[in-house]
């Protein structure tokens, strides 16, 4: 069943992202940390969302969780920049969002 692979992979990205967010500075975990956070759990929730629905309402929750994987590289990428984690932080947390994002674009052909 992919859905439950996704939520497992989302769900391991979060375990990731933790002790990176309690890593950055005080200033940018209470603002960009707290977006990451945020996001992620949207795009753990959609996904779940998504996988107890059918029809119009999982396409409608998969592309939420779509854009929220899109956020995530953006705030990660904007961390990374802003030399607030390594790049070695950054290609691994891009490869996770990467392969989440591979399989999501997989569960929704059926759904287009």
């Amino acid at each position: 069943m992919p859905q439950f692979i996704l939520h497992q992979k989302a769900y391991d990205f979060l375990l990731w992202l933790y002790p990176v967010i309690n890593r950055l500075p005080k200033n940018y975990r209470h603002s960009l940390g707290r977006q990451l956070e945020q996001t992620g759990f949207s795009l753990l929730l959609y996904l779940i969302q998504a996988n107890n629905s059918r029809g119009d309402t999982r396409a409608a929750y998969q592309k939420e969780a779509s854009t929220a994987l899109d956020v995530l590289h953006i705030f990660l990428r904007l961390t990374k920049d802003l030399h607030l984690i390594s790049v070695k932080q950054y290609i691994e947390g891009s490869e996770k969002l990467n392969e989440l994002g591979l399989m999501l674009s997989s569960w929704m052909k059926p759904a287009r």
